[in-house]
């Protein structure tokens, strides 16, 4: 683990008004990745402009098992309405606070005044571009904070009646935060951050995504680079896409020019070899 990772253990990524992300251990860095993929050698046979080549041919090819070797550990704070979005990404290990075994804390979700709008037309998932005017906003924030402390009142009032933690917290809003540790793989983990750092995504699951990016680029910057220029960044092209583009293409544009543009001498090959490809 490099220093710069090391000063990012433990460290607070602030999300939303109450939650974080902390980094709590991390297994593997981009030598563990090159270390998979050639099984037989160790650290120190290859020069390190090879591995960025080797890590961006799997990433370009789609070769994920070698990113699996490496492995993240977080501990994150987060409004439970998240933690139902967040958790349909079913290829992590999880650990999350229990509202049976301890009590449920006065900590709820309220969207900053910028994020209170009206429901997106075009977009029946997501809300519009532009907030409300200050004043309604503001009273729809006062709304909600107010509903949550009656929801909590009620819940202690149900406590100290020796009801079961298990029943009593039963109506608190998904508003409410909940803690957990996720761990995941950098190759699982690239797929949720692909998804969840999206801008479609909903922007409270995105401000915790952009959290976990910050660290992983720290932690691997070899294959986030790699992630960010074959999947992150990139796009996919059906057949009919294809062959619209090759129709506009009156000739293939020569090696030395695709080298120019920025493709090693192996990208530009297979770039070539994309067009012709039926």
């Amino acid at each position: 683990m490099t220093e710069e990772v090391q000063a990012l253990v433990g460290k607070e990524f602030r999300c939303l008004d109450k939650g974080f992300v902390r980094l709590i251990d991390v297994m593997g860095d981009d030598s563990a990745i090159v270390q998979a993929a050639r099984v037989s050698y160790g650290s120190g046979t290859k020069k390190v402009h090879e591995d960025r080549g080797l890590i961006r041919y799997l990433m370009r090819h789609l070769h994920t098992t070698p990113f699996e070797m490496v492995e993240f550990k977080f501990h994150v704070k987060l409004p439970i309405f998240v933690a139902r979005q967040w958790i349909r990404h079913r290829t992590a290990n999880v650990n999350e606070y229990s509202g049976r075994y301890s009590e449920m804390k006065d900590e709820f979700y309220v969207p900053d005044a910028d994020q209170v709008r009206a429901q997106s037309a075009m977009n029946k998932q997501g809300r519009a571009d532009e907030a409300f005017d200050a004043e309604r906003a503001e009273s729809i924030r006062t709304s909600m904070q107010q509903t949550q402390d009656m929801l909590y009142g009620q819940y202690q009032e149900m406590l100290s009646t020796d009801l079961a933690r298990e029943i009593a917290r039963i109506n608190l809003p998904v508003s409410n935060y909940t803690e957990w540790y996720w761990k995941i793989d950098l190759h699982n983990l690239f797929h949720f951050l692909r998804l969840r750092i999206d801008a479609h995504a909903q922007y409270e699951i995105r401000v915790y995504g952009e959290a976990m990016a910050e660290i992983a680029k720290a932690a691997v910057p070899l294959a986030y680079e790699a992630f960010e220029d074959y999947i992150l960044h990139a796009q996919r092209f059906s057949r009919t896409e294809l062959e619209i583009i090759r129709s506009t293409l009156s000739t293939l544009p020569p090696l030395d020019e695709l080298q120019a543009r920025g493709l090693s001498a192996r990208e530009a090959r297979e770039f070539l070899d994309k067009l012709q490809k039926d």
